[in-house]
């Protein structure tokens, strides 16, 4: 169970709980309804202070090994000399990714959730003390690898860009469907394998996805034979664009009761 967002609260342990007449389960509600509405009102905080500096940013979520960091190394190259970057990356354990994106001469800062399966708008917050933000056009945040929780907590970012990996199998939308409805945009990545899987059908996934009333792009991408980094560029710079106009996505916080939900569905 996760402690910080309460994805173990099921419908079957609500049943329990009820039976056995102690109530538990409602308080797990309660709390977790406070916790996360706290977390929007620092979300709106973060928000806010991007927006002072100019700067787009970016959430990544994903399961574990869909390809984030690669994609962000591949974007690194691809923009480099044109737009200033910064990354914050998120995992339970280890700064292997930071290193790899620092390596590529881009600041990055780790946040090491150990426990916790997703960032929080308070993580968030605390790393913005070790990054500068001026002068920055784009700030990617690297979620922790998981389909689930990341899905509910605002972090203050603009933009949700998720990435589904071919050797996952077209039919996560269906199965994650909260995280994939948050969606900006989607990412087929490791297209590349795509002739030596066959059963990955990318219309598939795009149906899948559009049978959650989702009208995100959804793009094919390689980040080992940079196939698709040119639209995925374009993308972001028309992203960019936007912000820097006053025309960027609006924020979509969850109410406690869409909160509440998404956590349910995480422990079913």
């Amino acid at each position: 169970m996760c402690k910080d967002c309460g994805c173990g609260i099921t419908d079957g342990e609500h049943a329990h709980h009820s039976q056995r007449g102690e109530g538990g389960a409602v308080r797990s509600v309660e709390v977790l309804r406070e916790l996360l509405g706290e977390n929007d009102r620092l979300a709106a905080h973060n928000r806010e202070h991007f927006d002072a500096h100019g700067v787009l940013v970016i959430n990544l979520m994903s399961s574990p090994g869909a390809g984030k960091t690669s994609l962000l190394e591949r974007t690194v190259e691809a923009l480099s000399g044109r737009r200033r970057m910064a990354v914050i990356e998120g995992d339970l354990a280890t700064e292997n990714d930071a290193r790899r994106i620092r390596a590529k001469g881009v600041p990055a800062v780790q946040i090491t959730t150990g426990s916790a399966c997703h960032l929080d708008a308070h993580m968030v917050h605390r790393a913005l003390d070790d990054l500068e933000l001026e002068g920055l056009d784009l700030l990617f945040i690297e979620n922790v690898g998981n389909l689930v929780c990341p899905a509910s907590f605002d972090l203050g970012q603009h933009l949700d860009v998720i990435l589904l990996s071919v050797p996952e199998g077209d039919d996560k939308p269906q199965k994650y469907p909260v995280m994939f409805h948050a969606a900006d945009l989607v990412l087929l990545t490791k297209a590349d394998l795509l002739p030596l899987l066959p059963e990955f059908d990318p219309a598939r996934a795009e149906a899948s996805l559009r049978s959650l009333a989702s009208e995100a792009p959804v793009l094919r991408l390689s980040s080992r034979s940079s196939a698709g980094m040119e639209a995925w560029c374009v993308w972001l710079e028309r992203a960019r664009a936007a912000h820097r106009t006053g025309l960027r996505h609006p924020a979509r916080p969850a109410t406690g009761d869409e909160h509440v939900a998404a956590a349910g569905h995480a422990g079913a």
